[in-house]
């Protein structure tokens, strides 16, 4: 049998292992940050009489500009965006993918502030980019003169603000987005992928758009739009970042059916986003219950909560799946991560958590 060993693989691929969560059938999965409500039915049915149609012209090849998805999509985000500013692909990790195709390669770097995504080292990995992690603060928090530091000694070709971040939830604030939009010479990317969880008046980094031509907004529909299986993701940008994102995209890479259920999302968002005030809700309640058990959440604009104060991290996780709860251990000493769920999942949990806790707490006055 043949390993990768065996094969001729990139030198700069050897050692690494693919990006991967674990895949388990439990009666509460809260470890991918999905938003765990079901799609209304009415708009279930609306997309599934779009795609049906679209079934109907499969033998012809899709709008390759995706010019209506293009339109919707912002009109959606608003801040007098135009078509020519938005760029989508299969979820936001291709849009990143196209990014570093563009902007990054041989020869460049991609800088951002560590603990974050985990597919941004192994996007500079496929693109032969090197990549540059720079420590946050202790809280996960970015300061202005932290990040113009990182900028003056690394002086990279693409910077990426995660804002919330993930896998920590912490806040971007939109000084620092414009503080590092100013002083970076290459492209700056932020991944609002969570921003739809943020308080309600956080601002976005789309408002800063018109002041900085090399700034990149991303945006996902798998999160807030309970949209993950249809893996649509986008950017807002100035036209010739798009323009440069056409260079390196295949032929016709949004198919049909995607630009057709994205579509009849989006013609419901407001029904699609109602969700988030609950999940918001579940949030806080996470964070609230977790600290009355004696861990210590970390402050969250997301759907999920990272929570330190966990003794061992892997048998809580294991001992979690036993009760059919899957979290998430994102490799950060002490801590673990939980999706907030519906009402129903997130009571799951926390019923969970504080029978481990009570456990512990037992074990050490025995």
């Amino acid at each position: 049998m043949t390993s990768l060993d065996d094969l001729p693989l990139r030198d700069n691929l050897r050692g690494k292992t693919p990006y991967g969560a674990p895949q388990k059938t439990v009666p509460v999965a809260l470890n991918v940050n999905e938003n765990t409500h079901p799609i209304p039915e009415a708009v279930a049915h609306d997309v599934l009489g779009r795609l049906a149609a679209a079934i109907l012209t499969l033998n012809r090849y899709p709008d390759r500009e995706f010019t209506e998805l293009r339109e919707q999509l912002a009109a959606y985000l608003g801040h007098g965006l135009v078509a020519d500013q938005i760029w989508a692909a299969n979820g936001s990790n291709e849009v990143l993918q196209h990014i570093f195709q563009a902007f990054g390669g041989p020869g460049r770097s991609v800088l951002s502030f560590t603990p974050t995504y985990s597919m941004y080292p192994l996007l500079a990995g496929g693109t032969d980019t090197r990549w540059i992690g720079v420590p946050r603060a202790d809280d996960y928090s970015i300061s202005i003169a932290s990040a113009v530091s990182a900028l003056d000694e690394h002086d990279p070709d693409i910077v990426i603000l995660c804002g919330p971040n993930n896998p920590t939830g912490t806040p971007l604030s939109l000084d620092v987005i414009d503080a590092v939009a100013s002083h970076a010479r290459g492209m700056v990317v932020v991944d609002e992928a969570y921003i739809e969880f943020a308080p309600e008046g956080t601002p976005s980094a789309l408002s800063l758009l018109s002041k900085h031509p090399r700034l990149l907004v991303s945006r996902t529909m798998s999160k807030a739009f309970a949209f993950a299986g249809a893996r649509v993701g986008y950017l807002a940008a100035d036209p010739a970042v798009t323009d440069a994102l056409r260079l390196v995209r295949l032929p016709y890479h949004l198919s049909a059916l995607t630009q057709a259920a994205a579509l009849g999302a989006l013609a419901h968002s407001d029904e699609m986003l109602a969700m988030v005030g609950e999940i918001r809700e579940q949030r806080d309640r996470i964070v609230v219950r977790l600290s009355e058990l004696g861990f210590t959440p970390h402050e969250s604009a997301s759907n999920f909560v990272l929570f330190g104060g966990v003794d061992d991290p892997h048998a809580v996780f294991e001992a979690l799946l036993d009760r059919g709860v899957l979290v998430r251990d994102v490799g950060i000493p002490g801590h673990l991560r939980v999706t907030a769920g519906t009402e129903a999942e997130t009571t799951t949990f926390l019923t969970a958590i504080a029978e481990l806790a009570a456990e512990r707490g037992n074990r050490m006055t025995s």
